[in-house]
């Protein structure tokens, strides 16, 4: 048999990918809000809960009530200067809080912010929905474990590792080597398996950029939507922020992640990362309202 009529056949007799609660979610014209639970020693945003599964599962509760679409559950920091975690600490912080969150709130599809490998083994099994990778898939036996998983993943560019990755970071055009970095993930997911459907790419705002970087993608995110892959963005409490509000601590920069986030959303965002989504919400739904009354609505 002809290698491409193999390959025909493999693709014919593929089972379909299971269903996931966050297809139909994306399906809606509006923006998504990801609440953040960081399951972590610490945090640059300072709310890492130190492994604490119990306080974990409690916020992660609050912030559904609060009005989450999903929640990112994350057991490494990767804030500037952070150390690895061990993956076998990394898993077992996050089983926990994975396993209530499906008894408590299985139409809440599961995040889960990591680069390794073994732990993106070991959430698919447990059931979340969605991998964040920080570094794209480019770690030790990564991009297998994703195509194993048939979650969707979250592609996301940085410069460096997060221990060394502000330390003076360079480049001659950001917009295009972010774009041009991503497009080749999209590449070696694609080849490696991943159907398009299940790629979202994150620009990385804060991860191995300055505050004119951050700058120059935010106000780009149409050069990175380009790329016809939906786009998350994470902007809530980082320092660019309180760089320019002259805001040393993080919690204190709500007022700026607003105004971040709703222009990210104004610029092709199709999910928002924060901290505050109760606030975050809210924004959404006033400025949803402002923009278009027609369709704002629909989905509240």
């Amino acid at each position: 048999m002809p290698a491409s009529s193999s390959e025909a056949l493999r693709s014919a007799v593929k089972p379909p990918d299971p269903p996931s609660p966050l297809a139909a979610l994306l399906a809606q014209s509006r923006p998504l809000v990801m609440g953040i639970v960081n399951v972590t020693d610490d945090s640059f945003s300072g709310d890492g809960l130190k492994g604490d599964a119990a306080a974990a599962i409690a916020r992660a509760r609050a912030q559904v009530e609060a009005g989450a679409d999903l929640v990112d559950l994350g057991a490494e920091s990767t804030r500037p200067g952070a150390a690895p975690v061990p993956f076998q600490q990394e898993i077992q912080r996050l089983l926990p809080v994975i396993e209530a969150l499906k008894r408590e709130a299985p139409q809440v599809p599961i995040s889960v912010d990591t680069r390794n490998a073994a732990t993106m083994r070991a959430v698919a099994v447990s059931g979340a929905h969605l991998i964040n990778d920080i570094s794209a898939l480019r770690g030790e036996g990564s991009l297998e474990a994703a195509v194993r998983s048939r979650l969707p993943v979250v592609l996301m560019h940085m410069q460096g590792e997060p221990g060394s990755m502000q330390q003076a970071p360079q480049y001659e055009d950001v917009v295009r080597e972010v774009r041009d970095h991503l497009a080749a993930r999209i590449a070696a997911c694609r080849a490696a398996g991943i159907p398009r459907h299940r790629i979202l790419l994150d620009p990385g705002i804060g991860f191995g950029k300055t505050v004119a970087h951050n700058l120059s993608l935010l106000r780009r995110l149409d050069a990175l939507g380009a790329l016809g892959y939906p786009l998350l963005v994470g902007v809530s409490r980082k320092s660019f922020i309180g760089a320019i509000a002259r805001e040393p601590e993080a919690a204190r920069r709500l007022p700026g992640s607003l105004a971040a986030a709703l222009w990210s959303a104004q610029h092709g965002a199709k999910i928002l990362r924060v901290h505050d989504v109760a606030e975050t919400v809210q924004a959404l739904a006033v400025w949803r309202e402002i923009s278009d009354p027609a369709d704002a609505g629909k989905t509240q």
